[in-house]
C-alpha cells in the first residue's frame, strides 16, 4: 500500500495553508500551538454585530425551546477589512458578505504559504473552490438601504470564491460550493479532480463560515440539539449537543511533479477522497451509518491504502446525541479492527472552535496536515469521558486524550478526515504525509 505513495504516481499534494479561527488565530503556527496546548477557543457572543442578544439569551423561556448559551467560536476580526488593499471601494466592502472578506484574506495567506507571490498571479490558470452557507449578512435585497446596488454581488454565494479569483487575477474555474458542513472537504474533493482533469494547473480549495445572524441558534435550540453548557463535546457522555463556531481555511493544491520542479514544500498527498449522499430512509437531517461506511470504503480504494494504516482520523464528531454515535458506528467498523496491535486515534477539532459548518472539513484537514507535520497527535477536548454508545474495549479505535508522538507507517503518516452535511451529503479524504516532508517551520 505504501508503494503507491512513494512510486511513480503523480499524487496531488498540499503545498499552502492559511487559516483563521476563533481567538484571534490567522496562522498556522497559532493554530497548531492552541491545538497542541488543548486550548478552547471559545467566547461569548460578539457585542458589535448588533444581535438581538436579549431575545437569543431567553430563548429557553418559550415553551419547546432550549436555553442559548453564551458561547460560541467566533473570528475576533470578522469585521475588519483592508477594502484598499484589495481593489474595493468602502460602500460595497459593507455590503459584502464578511465570508467573501475572510475568505480573501485567508486565500492571500495560503498563496504566501505556498511560497508564491499573490499580487503577481494575473492570468494563471488557476481554480478556486470554496465552501461556504448562506448565513443572512445584511438587509434583504428587496428592501431600499445604502447597500441597494451592491446586494448583488455582496449576498450570492458565487461571489465568495469569485472575490478571490478576481481579486487574484485567476482565470480557471471558480465555483463556490454549498453542501452545508460538508462543504469545505466537498471544495477539496471538486478541486483536486480538476487538477487531474487538466482543467487547471493549481488550485485554491477551502472553506469559511462567518455568521451573519445568530439564526443557526434559535433553529438548533428549537431543535433541542444545542449544547447547553457552551462546550462542544464531541464523542462525549455528557453532550447536550453541538456549539456553532467560525473559521476559514485554504489550502493550495497542485500536482506533486509541480510542487518538486518548482520547489515548493510539500505538506501531504491526497490519496484519494469521496463524496456520497445518504438516499432516501431516514429523514433528510439524519445521519446514515451505512453512507458514512460506504464513503470510507470507497475513499480508502480510491487512496490505495488499508484502513489498518490509518492513524488519525479527524471525526465530523458535532457533539449531538444522534449524530455523533452514528457516526462512531461507521468509524469503529471501518478503522476499529480489534485485530490491530495499535488503533487510529480519534478526534475532532470542533471541541476547540466548535463547529464552523462549512469551514469544518477543511480546518479539520488543516489539524491533520499540523499534526503530520510535527510528528504529534493533539488531544481533543472532553474525550476523558466518552460516549458508551459504542463498546470501546471492542475496537481498536480510541479517542485522543492526549500530546502523543503519531508513529509512522512505512515513513508514512496516513490520515482521514470526514465531514457531513446536514442535506446529506457526506465527504472523506484519506492523506499521506511522508516523514522527510515535515522538517520545516510551520
Amino acid at each position: 500500500m505504501a508503494e503507491s505513495v512513494s512510486g511513480d504516481e503523480d499524487h496531488i499534494v498540499v503545498v499552502g495553508i492559511g487559516v483563521e479561527a476563533p481567538g484571534g488565530i490567522d496562522s498556522p503556527h497559532e493554530f497548531w500551538s492552541a491545538l497542541a496546548e488543548s486550548k478552547e477557543l471559545i467566547g461569548p457572543f460578539p457585542r458589535d454585530r448588533e444581535w438581538p442578544l436579549e431575545q437569543l439569551l431567553s430563548l429557553g423561556r418559550n415553551e419547546g425551546w432550549t436555553d442559548v448559551p453564551d458561547a460560541g467560536g467566533f473570528l475576533r476580526d470578522a469585521a475588519e477589512f483592508d477594502a484598499a488593499f484589495f481593489g474595493i471601494t468602502p460602500r460595497e466592502a459593507v455590503a459584502m458578505d464578511p465570508q467573501q472578506r475572510v475568505g480573501m484574506r485567508v486565500a492571500w495567506r495560503a498563496i504566501e504559504d505556498a511560497g508564491l507571490n499573490p499580487s503577481a498571479l494575473d492570468d494563471a490558470v488557476a481554480g478556486c473552490w470554496m465552501g461556504v452557507t448562506p448565513l443572512e449578512y445584511g438587509p434583504r435585497m428587496a428592501s431600499v438601504s445604502e447597500h441597494s446596488g451592491y446586494r448583488m454581488t455582496g449576498t450570492t454565494l458565487g461571489a465568495v470564491s469569485g472575490r478571490i479569483s478576481h481579486s487574484l487575477g485567476l482565470i480557471g474555474p471558480s465555483i463556490s460550493v454549498d453542501t452545508s458542513c460538508a462543504s469545505g472537504l466537498t471544495a477539496l474533493h471538486q478541486a483536486a479532480a480538476a487538477i487531474r482533469a487538466g482543467e487547471c494547473d493549481w488550485a485554491l480549495a477551502g472553506g469559511v463560515c462567518v455568521m451573519g445572524s445568530p439564526g443557526m441558534f434559535f433553529e438548533f435550540s428549537k431543535n433541542h440539539a444545542l449544547s447547553a453548557d457552551g462546550h462542544c463535546r464531541a464523542y462525549a457522555a455528557d453532550t447536550t449537543g453541538t456549539l456553532w463556531g467560525e473559521g476559514a481555511g485554504v489550502v493550495v493544491l497542485e500536482r506533486e511533479s509541480r510542487a518538486r520542479r518548482l520547489g515548493h514544500r510539500i505538506y501531504a498527498r491526497l490519496l484519494g477522497s469521496r463524496v456520497n449522499h445518504n438516499g432516501k430512509g431516514a429523514p433528510l437531517a439524519v445521519p446514515s451509518a451505512h453512507a458514512q461506511e460506504r464513503l470510507i470504503r470507497d475513499a480508502l480504494a480510491a487512496a490505495k491504502v488499508s484502513a489498518d494504516q490509518i492513524g488519525l482520523v479527524e471525526g465530523h464528531g458535532t457533539g449531538t446525541p444522534v449524530g455523533d454515535p452514528l457516526e462512531l458506528t461507521a468509524l469503529t467498523r471501518m478503522y476499529g479492527s480489534p485485530e490491530r496491535e495499535r488503533g487510529a486515534a480519534l478526534g475532532s477539532v470542533k471541541s476547540n472552535i466548535g463547529h464552523t459548518q462549512a469551514a469544518a472539513g477543511i480546518l479539520g484537514l488543516i489539524k491533520m496536515l499540523l499534526c503530520g507535520a510535527h510528528g504529534h497527535v493533539v488531544p481533543s477536548l472532553w474525550a476523558e469521558n466518552p460516549t458508551d454508545a459504542v463498546d470501546w474495549t471492542a475496537t481498536s479505535l480510541r479517542l485522543a486524550t492526549k500530546f502523543a508522538p503519531w508513529e509512522p507507517v512505512d515513513g508514512i503518516r496516513f490520515g482521514a478526515v470526514s465531514a457531513f452535511g446536514v442535506a446529506g451529503t457526506n465527504a472523506h479524504a484519506i492523506v499521506g504525509m511522508p516523514v522527510l516532508e515535515e522538517e520545516f517551520d510551520v
